[in-house]
């Protein structure tokens, strides 16, 4: 396991520290979990934007016409 040096402010540290006492956990395991949670989350979203461009690239409903503002607010 790596370890990580992290400058934090004195008021930030002392919260938590209290957080993770109150969740009987460390603040390493709090800043673990929460990373963690950001890389899965920019994972999931990086995989998803490759779907999209998946679809967009089997999609073939090309239209070369030039829209018209007033066209586009007719009713």
């Amino acid at each position: 396991m790596a370890d990580l040096t992290l400058s934090l402010d004195d008021s930030l540290w002392q919260q938590a520290r209290e957080a993770a006492l109150r969740d009987h956990t460390s603040v390493s395991a709090l800043v673990r979990d929460h990373l963690s949670r950001y890389v899965d989350a920019k994972r999931r979203r990086f995989e998803s934007l490759d779907q999209l461009d998946v679809i967009a690239a089997r999609n073939d409903s090309r239209n070369d016409k030039s829209w018209q503002r007033d066209e586009l607010h007719d009713r």
